[in-house]
């Protein structure tokens, strides 16, 4: 059986490339995988799910990284609020 596209496994993976290429300075390719891994979890796995917590903040840090830190905050508040929100304050 296969996972399918739009399995939260795709999602990691995409991330994970993304977080290659970001590293490779290749950060025009990188953030459509950002994105579209937020955009799996947040289907398959809800807005609030730790996953795309870890997501928003790796899409944050390409932002971060071309300068937009306008467009970067906001993400990485989300993701802080998902992971006190799931995972407690302390974690």
């Amino acid at each position: 059986k296969t996972l399918g596209p739009e399995h939260p496994y795709v999602a990691t993976w995409l991330s994970n490339f993304g977080s290659l290429l970001r590293d490779e300075g290749r950060l025009r390719e990188a953030a459509p995988l950002f994105q579209r891994a937020i955009g799996i979890g947040q289907k398959t796995l809800g807005p609030e799910h730790p996953y795309v917590a870890t997501w928003l903040s790796n899409f944050g840090s390409l932002l971060r990284d071309e300068g937009r830190l306008r467009e970067a905050a906001p993400l990485f508040q989300r993701a802080i609020g998902i992971g006190q929100k799931t995972l407690g304050p302390e974690h």
